[in-house]
């Protein structure tokens, strides 16, 4: 099982990522070892996730997010950007 997820970051940007262990990916990300797009915004905020059966499926969907605007995402996956913040 993979799941794909999205951070909002310290400059209100949004990180998209893939995992098959969210909780370790995510104290990778809280210690700087993650990537570099977020441990140079840190702190950030898990927003949304969703579950995939398989890796291949979960990186498709997640190039497909990748191609969307601020405005898809938030729109598309119903994200709650003022309450995150």
């Amino acid at each position: 099982m993979y799941t794909l997820y999205i951070l909002l970051c310290s400059d209100k940007s949004l990180y998209t990522g893939i995992t098959n262990n969210l909780q370790n990916r995510l104290k990778k990300h809280k210690e700087g070892k993650g990537s570099k797009y977020v441990r140079a915004r840190l702190p950030f905020m898990l927003i949304f996730t969703e579950e995939h059966a398989d890796r291949s499926a979960a990186q498709k969907r997640e190039l497909q997010i990748h191609g969307w605007t601020r405005a898809q995402k938030i729109n598309n996956l119903n994200l709650d950007i003022k309450t995150a913040e």
